[in-house]
C-alpha cells in the first residue's frame, strides 16, 4: 500500500461553519481524513500540504514515524506552525488509513481503550450574562456535566469581526458570570474558563484571586503563548489549575511546562501540534508528571474523532473539548461521525477514525480559504489578542 494522492478541501457546511479537510488516498481502496487547525491561514497551509505531498507520494503509510520526521525535519529547517498544521492533517489521515487497512479503529492502534467514553464539555455562548446563562441551561438540560466559556467581550463585533475590548470591564463581567452560573446551577457542574490570552499576567492573576471561590476546573490560556517562562510567575501567583498548549506546534514548547510542572492540563491541539504521532508523545511525557491532557478541539468531526481516539487510549485525561454534540452539525458533509450521549463522547468500534466525508458535497460547497480572523482593540486603539 502506497500513498497515491493528497488533496485539500476548504468547505462551508449547511450551518455556515467552515472546515479545511485533507484527504490522503492510497493505491488501494483505503483513504484517510485529516483536519487543519488554523483555518485563517488556509491558503498558506494548503500550499504547505501540496509541498509536503512531493515527499510523500509513493511512501508506505504504515511508516508514519519516518514520514513525520521527513515532514517536520526535512530540508534542515524544522517546521513552523504553518507546516505543523499541514503535517497534523496529513498525519491524522495516515493513522485513519492504517486503521482502515486492518479493519481496526484508530484508538486500538494507540494501545486500545482504557475507557469506554470520554467526559466532554461544550462551548457556552453569550455576549452578555443573561445570554450566557440561557446557553448554560440549554447545555445542562441536554446532559452536559461540564461548561466552558471564555473571557467575555465588552462590545459586539462589527461586520468585519472587530471589536473594542476593555480588559478591566471584561474582568468584572467574567467574575460576575461565575457568580451567576454558580448561583443558578450549583456546585456539581464543572466549570472551565478560557482567558483566551486576552489579559496580561498581572490582570490574570488579580482576576484569578476572585475566581478561587467558584472552584473552576481549570483556567485556560492565562497568558500569551510565545514565552513559556511566564508560567513560572503564574504558577507562583495563581492558586487554580492551569491549562495551556493549544497554540504550540510541536512537543518542544511543551518541554518546559511539563518538566517544571508549570501546568496541570496539557491543551494539545492535534490539528496544530503535528497530528496523532506527536500528540501521543506529549501525552505520555505529561503522564510522567501526572499532567492530564485536555485536547483542544474547536473544529469539526475529523478533529473530534482524532482527539477522542487519543483520549480513549490514554490514562491521563481530564476532559475533552467538544463545541457541539457530535452528529448535530453538517451531516451532509460528514454523514458518519463519532458518538455522544449525556456529556460523554466516544469513537465507535469501526475501522479508522469512524468519520466519513462526502466528496460530492465538498465539491458543491467549496469556498475560498478563510482570511485572517477578526481583531480586538483596547479602548485606546491599541491591538490586543483575540
Amino acid at each position: 500500500m502506497k500513498i497515491k494522492k493528497i488533496e485539500s478541501f476548504n468547505v462551508r457546511g449547511e450551518t455556515g461553519r467552515t472546515y479545511l479537510i485533507v484527504k490522503v488516498s492510497t493505491d488501494t481502496e483505503h483513504y484517510g481524513l485529516g483536519e487543519v487547525g488554523i483555518k485563517g491561514w488556509g491558503s498558506a497551509i494548503m500550499s504547505a500540504v501540496e509541498h509536503l505531498s512531493e515527499i510523500l507520494l509513493g511512501e508506505d503509510p504504515w511508516e508514519s514515524e519516518k514520514l513525520w520526521q521527513k515532514m517536520f525535519r526535512g530540508g534542515f529547517f524544522p517546521a513552523g506552525t504553518v507546516y505543523s498544521c499541514a503535517i497534523s492533517a496529513i498525519d491524522i489521515a495516515i493513522w485513519d488509513i492504517k486503521g482502515k487497512s486492518i479493519n481496526k479503529p484508530v484508538y486500538k492502534l494507540l494501545g486500545g481503550p482504557v475507557r469506554d467514553k470520554v467526559i466532554s464539555y461544550p462551548h457556552v455562548q453569550g455576549m452578555n450574562i443573561p445570554d450566557l446563562l440561557d446557553s448554560a441551561k440549554k447545555h445542562i438540560d441536554e446532559g452536559w456535566k461540564f461548561l466552558r466559556w471564555h473571557q467575555l467581550e465588552t462590545e459586539p463585533f462589527d461586520k468585519n469581526n472587530n471589536a473594542t475590548f476593555d480588559p478591566l470591564k471584561s474582568i468584572q463581567l467574567s467574575i460576575t458570570s461565575f457568580e451567576e452560573v454558580r448561583k443558578n446551577f450549583g456546585d456539581d457542574i464543572q466549570l472551565c474558563f478560557d482567558v483566551h490570552t486576552r489579559l496580561n499576567p498581572t490582570l490574570t492573576i488579580e482576576m484569578c484571586k476572585e475566581l478561587e471561590q467558584y472552584k473552576p476546573f481549570f483556567i485556560e490560556d492565562p497568558s500569551r503563548s510565545e514565552n513559556p517562562d511566564i508560567y513560572r510567575l503564574l504558577r507562583k501567583k495563581i492558586n487554580l489549575p492551569l491549562a495551556a498548549g493549544e497554540q504550540w506546534g510541536s512537543k518542544w514548547p511543551f518541554r518546559q511546562v511539563i518538566e517544571e510542572d508549570l501546568i496541570d492540563y496539557a491543551r494539545i491541539d492535534l490539528c496544530i501540534v503535528g497530528g496523532i504521532t506527536e500528540a501521543l508523545k506529549i501525552t505520555h511525557w505529561a503522564e510522567t508528571h501526572y499532567i492530564d491532557i485536555v485536547p483542544h478541539n474547536p473544529l469539526g468531526p475529523v478533529s473530534a474523532a482524532a482527539c477522542v481516539s487519543l483520549c480513549m487510549a490514554s490514562t491521563n485525561v481530564g476532559v475533552q473539548e467538544m463545541p457541539t454534540k457530535p452528529g448535530s452539525l453538517d451531516n451532509k458533509l460528514f454523514p458518519k461521525q463519532i458518538e455522544w450521549n449525556e456529556g460523554y463522547s466516544w469513537c465507535p468500534d469501526v475501522p479508522g477514525l469512524g468519520v466519513d466525508f462526502s466528496i460530492e458535497e465538498a465539491e458543491r460547497c467549496a469556498v475560498k480559504p478563510s482570511r485572517l480572523g477578526g481583531n480586538l482593540y483596547k479602548p485606546d486603539g491599541s491591538f490586543t489578542n483575540w
